[in-house]
Parts: C-alpha cells; structure tokens; sequence
C-alpha cells in the first residue's frame, strides 16, 4: 500500500459543476476527448483523439495522425461513479515513464452535494518519485495551464459552474 502523499507532494483542486455525480463522471472519462486540449499532448504526433479505457488497468492514451498510440496513464482504481486514481506515466521531460515506481498519481472525485451539483476533486501526488524533477511537474501541473485550467474546460463541456 503507497503511504499518504503530504501537501508538498501533491496539487490539489476542485471545482463544482451543475451535473449529477454520474454525468460528471461520464463527461471527464467517456467523454474525455470532448474537452481535453490538443495542446496538452506528449506524442511525436498530432493529437486525433484522447482515450481513458474505463476499467482497472486501461489505458490513458492518445491516438496520433501517424497512427501510433500515446500512452500517458494507467487506470489503478476504477469505481464508477465515485472515484478513479491513474498512475501518471508522464516524466520531468514530458515523455513516457516505463517505471511504474517512478510514475505520480492523479485521483478525482466526484461527490453529490444540493441542488444537483457535483464537486469534483483532483489530486495529482507523489511527485517525489521521479527525484530531483519531480518538483518542475508539480509546478508545471499547478501553474496556470495545468490542472486549475484544465477544470475548468471540464467543467464548460458539462454545463453550468456553480459560483
């Protein structure tokens, strides 16, 4: 079992969107390619479609014009519609981790709360397993195009943001 991460090895963020727990959910997973930017893409390639395969063990990938697949993730905890947490097989120079043990985690959330809204928390942690540059990603994440924005274009393809 990995131990808790501490504050200073993790980014953490939520939003809340006007949206059952299972269309949030839906939306960020299924429906991942409909809001996920182009622009975040890892691949020698450009970016056709991006994919979570929504089971234990599916893959986070990226389907590219050359006809190869990107993986950047791995499902570890798939619980529809409450939670998922993949390992983040993305390293310090933005290229593909193969050593699981040196991957980060990225859990999200999703809680029913009034009036048919639906909090959303993300987690991404353990940035010290890659080392020395697990620092450079933890504040490329939380920096203004990282994970703040990337809600925020979730939480757009699902509707409403509650203020």
């Amino acid at each position: 079992m990995t131990p808790p991460s501490s504050a200073a090895d993790s980014v953490l963020k939520t939003i809340q969107v006007k949206a059952s727990q299972e269309r949030a959910f839906r939306v960020f997973t299924e429906e991942f390619d409909s809001w996920w930017p182009r622009s975040h893409h890892v691949g020698k390639s450009p970016m056709v479609k991006s994919v979570i395969e929504g089971r234990v063990g599916g893959r986070c990938y990226a389907e590219q014009e050359d006809g190869a697949d990107c993986v950047w993730g791995s499902i570890l905890a798939w619980e529809p519609p409450r939670r998922f947490v993949l390992a983040w097989r993305i390293d310090a120079n933005w290229q593909l981790e193969s050593d699981m043990s040196k991957c980060s985690e990225v859990e999200v959330n999703f809680t029913p709360e009034a009036d048919g809204y639906t909090r959303v928390d993300l987690e991404h942690r353990y940035f010290s397993r890659m080392g020395a540059s697990g620092e450079t990603v933890r504040a490329a994440v939380d920096s203004k195009g990282g994970w703040g924005m990337l809600l925020e274009l979730f939480a757009s393809r699902v509707g409403e943001v509650a203020q």
